[in-house]
């Protein structure tokens, strides 16, 4: 597939959004898309995929049952027809506690604030196409927050061990990246603290590592390289081990169609659910320093293989199957963080907007705003450092 860039809006056009919003815009808005596009053939494989849409998906689709209401396993979720699934739903209540906060958060903010909006707010839930508590939406995964903070007042910090390993928080650890833009280390430590409460091994890993690598996305001088560079960095065991092999697999390729088999065998070996997604094997989603979960490798292998054109990487994510609106909203918020809002296909942004009865651009406008508010308490933190530091270190 031939790498195209959507044609960039005129200079005076961008003259009056700074990089760092329109960038914040591109990642929360892209992870939403990928979201979206992913979600109606997510659990199926490549060739499961071409069979029902005739072709791979080329953008918005409807359901892969037409009888979705009752249809297992997808009922009673309408997936599909750009509505969001829960990866978007929990990214934007992570954004809402930065914006209660209005500084750097950590596990304890997870069972203060996130919990309570999962289990306190109704909100529109697409794939329920009605108002209901998210914690009606959200998968097994995600419940164990609210089981473990909420009912068995669990130390945060100690609430994930025990939980299935899979990308639950990982998916929607895209605003630690922006909140730490251009840092991706402290992103990274920022992840892992607040991902506490809610995984563990390598389900854990992946949320630092995600973070990390969205907030590499903002550096000026950023590239797919350098994003997949600082990941390699900072990822330990089998995380790093799977993210090299499916991007070594990747740069044989210049699109994501001859990608999609090499990729899977890639991270196979790392995966614990097995070739069968919907039936995973019986070790699967246990912790290991071996393993790996799928979606984060092959996210960033979809990056590699498509030079980063946010169009074709998302394309690819959601053509790969198995959890791809999760490997879309991974890669469709580092793509969109390396190029800015320009980059997200407009007729996808405001069709999902529709559909999904959501403000895709006002979380990612508050989060950029609380973003600068926590750099400068950084600095002015740094700075009273320095000067202990130098008083203290006097001869």
């Amino acid at each position: 597939m031939t790498n195209t860039m959507q044609a960039a809006p005129p200079e005076e056009a961008l003259a009056t959004v700074a990089p760092l919003e329109d960038r914040a815009a591109g990642c929360l808005v892209g992870a939403a898309v990928g979201d979206a596009l992913g979600g109606p053939v997510e659990g199926w494989t490549p060739e499961q995929i071409v069979a029902r849409h005739g072709g791979r998906v080329g953008g918005i689709v409807g359901p892969f049952h037409e009888d979705w209401r009752t249809a297992r396993p997808i009922a009673p979720f309408h997936k599909g027809d750009g509505h969001v699934t829960d990866d978007t739903l929990m990214t934007h209540a992570l954004v809402r506690v930065y914006e209660k906060v209005r500084d750097h958060l950590d596990a304890f903010d997870i069972a203060d604030h996130l919990v309570p909006d999962l289990i306190g707010t109704p909100r529109w839930i697409p794939e329920l196409e009605d108002e209901a508590l998210p914690l009606h939406r959200i998968f097994l995964a995600e419940k164990w927050l609210v089981a473990r903070l909420h009912y068995g007042h669990i130390d945060p910090r100690e609430a994930g061990v025990g939980n299935i390993v899979n990308c639950g928080a990982a998916m929607y650890m895209a605003p630690v990246g922006v909140v730490n833009a251009g840092h991706p280390d402290r992103a990274y430590a920022e992840a892992l603290d607040i991902a506490g409460a809610h995984q563990s091994s390598y389900g854990l890993e992946a949320a630092g590592v995600f973070a990390a690598a969205v907030a590499a996305a903002f550096a000026p001088d950023a590239t797919v390289a350098s994003v997949v560079g600082h990941a390699l960095r900072l990822a330990k065991d089998g995380t790093r081990a799977a993210i090299e092999a499916v991007c070594d697999a990747a740069a044989a390729h210049t699109g994501f169609e001859s990608a999609l088999a090499p990729l899977r065998a890639a991270v196979a070996p790392f995966d614990t659910v097995g070739p069968d997604y919907r039936n995973p094997s019986l070790g699967a989603r246990r912790p290991s320093r071996l393993h790996a979960i799928e979606e984060l490798p092959v996210a960033l292998g979809m990056l590699v293989a498509c030079g980063g054109d946010f169009r074709a990487t998302v394309l690819g994510s959601v053509n790969y199957g198995r959890d791809c609106d999760s490997i879309a909203t991974m890669s469709g918020a580092i793509a969109g963080a390396l190029h800015g809002s320009a980059a997200v296909p407009e007729e996808w942004s405001t069709e999902v907007a529709r559909a999904s009865r959501l403000d895709l651009h006002a979380p990612a406008a508050a989060l950029a705003a609380v973003t600068r508010e926590v750099f400068a308490r950084d600095r002015a933190r740094r700075r009273a450092h320095e000067q202990a530091f130098a008083a203290l270190a006097e001869a």
